[in-house]
This record gives C-alpha cells, sequence and structure tokens, in this order.
C-alpha cells in the first residue's frame, strides 16, 4: 500500500534524524581530532586569526542577540534577528565554525564543519519547523516574509495576528546560558596559541 504523499516528508525527516543523532558525536571526534592535526601540522598565522574575528565575534553576537528574544515552545518570536533570519542561532554557529577554520587556514577543517552542519543541522531545522508549522498559525506567513537562513537586509513587518512587541531580555540570555558560546570561543582561541606551544615542546623533546 502506497504511503500518503504528505506522510513521506515526515518519514525522511525522520529517518535523517535518526542517523545524524549516530554521527553526531562521532563527526564530533573526527572534527576535534582534524583540528588538533592541523594544529600541530603548522602554526597560526596571525592575520589570519585577527581575520577569523571577522565571522566569530558577529555569531557570538547574533547568537547572544537571538537568545534575548527566543521564547522556545511558548510564542513565535519574530522579532530583533528572527525578523531577518528564521534561524540566527544556527547561522551565529556557522559563523564562528567557519572563523576557526579560517584561523587554521585549513580547508579539510573547514569542509569536515560544513558537512557536518549539512548532515544535522538540516534534519533538526526542517523538525523545528514541522513542529513550529503545527503549533502556530502564524508560521506559515513569517515564513513566506523572513528566510529560512540567509537573512534580509531589512526587518520583516510582523502581521496584526502578530504584534507583540519584542525586546532583548537579559533574563533570557541567561536563562540559555548563551555565554557558553564566548567562554568556548575564548577557549578555542587560547588553544591556538597554547596547544601549538605545546606541540612544539613535544617535538623538541623527542628529537
Amino acid at each position: 500500500m502506497t504511503q500518503p504523499l504528505d506522510s513521506q516528508p515526515l518519514d525522511w525527516i525522520a529517518r535523517w534524524q535518526h542517523i545524524a543523532r549516530r554521527i553526531r558525536v562521532p563527526l564530533g571526534f573526527l572534527t576535534a581530532a582534524l583540528y588538533l592535526f592541523e594544529l600541530g601540522r603548522r602554526a597560526p598565522q596571525p592575520a589570519a586569526v585577527a581575520w577569523s574575528l571577522a565571522l566569530v565575534l558577529p555569531g557570538l553576537w547574533l547568537r547572544g542577540y537571538a537568545a534575548g528574544y527566543v521564547k522556545k515552545n511558548r510564542e513565535l518570536t519574530v522579532t530583533g534577528p528572527y525578523a531577518h533570519t528564521r534561524n540566527p542561532l544556527y547561522l551565529g554557529s556557522m559563523l564562528i565554525a567557519a572563523g576557526f577554520a579560517v584561523a587554521l587556514l585549513s580547508w579539510p577543517v573547514g569542509l569536515v564543519l560544513a558537512v557536518g552542519f549539512a548532515v544535522v543541522y538540516i534534519p533538526v531545522i526542517a523538525s523545528e519547523e514541522r513542529f513550529l508549522r503545527a503549533t502556530f498559525p502564524g508560521f506559515g506567513a513569517y515564513c513566506r516574509r523572513v528566510p529560512r537562513l540567509i537573512p534580509r537586509l531589512t526587518p520583516a513587518r510582523p502581521t496584526e495576528a502578530q504584534t507583540t512587541p519584542g525586546a532583548f531580555s537579559p533574563a533570557l540570555y541567561l536563562k540559555h546560558r548563551e555565554y557558553n558560546a564566548g567562554i568556548g570561543a575564548a577557549l578555542l582561541y587560547l588553544s591556538l596559541l597554547i596547544l601549538r606551544r605545546a606541540f612544539g615542546a613535544l617535538v623538541h623533546v623527542l628529537r
């Protein structure tokens, strides 16, 4: 018996989510191992590290800005960064990851990160959109005005049904613990300096 057409996308999303959950941790270990390998292979260039900040800092800002607006599962957030892109948190994460690939000047790291984001985030975004579409009647109209990922330059105006004013909330920012992203980025930048020196010292001892 042939399945209804409207059930097929749901099965596709569920299958992809299952695969993503199984490979997410191994892919993370692979990325970390490749990061360490590239770091040990050549020293980071100061200019590349400086240029990486042009991606990492906006990514951290975007994630923090979005965390102060979003009220997960309680209301459809359409203001702040959500008036420009439907997924500012994921876009911020992609900018941060791209920044660290630039800091290492490593196309293998960039390739693994790109594949990882595609494999993990595509089913996550699809699943979240399915939930939002079923939960909030205005989500379809919101999708027609605001792009999924690449932000529009001007903020989309909310519809008459979405008149709840939005403002950045420090309490929401703290609740979502988005400061952890900043701490993680700072530790990664420290690793560019400290781990490289440790690798150099180890090589010197082994010679």
